[in-house]
């Protein structure tokens, strides 16, 4: 089995986050409201993921260490140094927390639509006014990080990741996408009217700075400095990013398929996942309703368990500590994460206020971190592995589109208040 699955790697742990009830509700309305139409933005969205995705992965292996603690030997000068690690705690370590409510609230989401009829839930529920899904849900992410160490956490995203994949491909596949229409829109850009901000979104939630960090301190793991030829290490990891990341990508096309096929031109209009997953069954049966609601279960749980991991891995890197899973701030942080998520989803509550401004913090951190990566690329720690010319103009393109979705996630931020 674990010969079968080597071309999995910490790649998958970034497909596992980027592939959340965010993306899975952005994608839906896409296909819903504008068919198949902006597919390229997905196609996109995987490219650039990919060329961040490759110099984190490989910062982290040459150095031995994660994205925070490069940053905090890159950028040397107080002024510039505080603010931007103060800014990165905000929105990854603040921000996953008020996130994590909405990745158990989508887990519990597939997880009801499974199990409807389970007494014992429904009673629970009755009686207490908390949701027994978002408990039971929260308890296993905490113990896929307590228990687990580093191969076992990555076995586990990978189990879930093709088990989204399989639910979600399924779904397509049971939709019948119209394959003309489908390679169009990926292979053909267009933004109909009223498409900008979905073209952003689509994008936007699938190049998120908390995975730069992610993959940077589990490749540093996976691979770590000196127990393996550094020019093998960063074939396996560019292996593993051109198998995982399209893997994500497949996933978001199938679910906009999906979502198209069942709603787009019926007059329906769509408005959550739950509302998709019931339009389903007279359409297409209900088979379809229950590989959406799987792969809706696996897609929360996933970001459920990465998002924490992620904040731990940052805030570890940034005040200095080892990435190490076992050490005492690295479990707090994930566990703080876990029970606010568990919280706000078992209450029912949306911390707008925390929503806007880690939106806020997001915007403003996606470019910084970019140029960030790129300053760190190019420096002379690298030795041989620095960008080369062509890595450096994939880098600036992926830099201009950070500028814009932060743009859009400042504009979101602000027309909420």
């Amino acid at each position: 089995m674990s010969k079968k699955l080597s071309c999995f790697g910490p790649a998958t742990l970034v497909t596992a986050a980027f592939i959340g009830p965010g993306t899975v509700i952005t994608a839906s309305l896409a296909g819903a409201n504008y068919g198949y139409a902006l597919l390229w933005a997905l196609v996109f969205s995987v490219f650039a993921t990919m060329v961040l995705q490759e110099m984190a992965a490989r910062l982290g292996i040459v150095t031995g260490r994660g994205l925070g603690e490069n940053l905090r030997e890159l950028v040397t000068l107080p002024l510039l140094r505080w603010p931007l690690l103060l800014l990165v705690v905000a929105a990854i370590v603040i921000g996953n927390s008020a996130y994590q409510g909405g990745n158990i609230s989508g887990a519990v989401l597939g997880a009801e639509a499974l199990f409807a009829d389970v007494y014992l839930i429904k009673y629970w529920q009755t009686v207490s006014g908390l949701n027994l899904w978002a408990l039971i849900l929260g308890a296993l992410a905490a113990a896929v990080l307590w228990f687990g160490q580093y191969k076992w956490i990555e076995r586990c995203l990978i189990v879930l990741v093709l088990l989204m994949s399989l639910a979600f491909i399924g779904t397509m596949l049971l939709t019948k996408p119209d394959l003309p229409a489908l390679l169009t829109g990926a292979l053909l850009p267009q933004i109909p009217a009223g498409a900008l901000l979905t073209v952003v979104a689509l994008i936007g939630t699938t190049v998120v700075p908390y995975s730069l960090f992610l993959h940077a301190a589990s490749a540093a793991q996976k691979w770590p400095k000196g127990s393996i030829d550094t020019t093998k290490a960063l074939s396996a990891s560019r292996t593993d990013i051109a198998v995982a990341i399209p893997l994500g990508g497949l996933i978001s096309l199938a679910i906009v398929s999906t979502a198209a096929a069942a709603f787009f031109g019926s007059g329906q209009q769509l408005e959550n996942v739950t509302q998709l997953a019931q339009g389903l069954t007279p359409l297409f049966g209900s088979a379809a309703t229950w590989c959406l609601a799987i792969g809706l279960m696996a897609a929360g749980l996933s970001s459920a368990i990465t998002a924490p991991l992620a904040a731990a891995y940052a805030l570890s890197g940034l005040v200095g500590k080892p990435l190490n899973l076992t050490q005492p701030l690295f479990r707090l942080t994930w566990l703080v994460i876990i029970v606010v998520g568990v919280l706000l989803s078992s209450l029912g509550i949306r911390p707008l206020s925390v929503i806007w401004f880690a939106q806020v913090a997001n915007g403003i951190l996606l470019p910084l971190i970019c140029l960030c990566l790129l300053l760190a690329m190019n420096h002379k720690v690298l030795g041989q592995y620095k960008n080369n010319r062509w890595q450096n103009l994939l880098g600036v393109l992926v830099l201009l589109v950070s500028l814009l979705l932060s743009g859009r996630s400042l504009a979101l931020a602000f027309s909420l208040l």
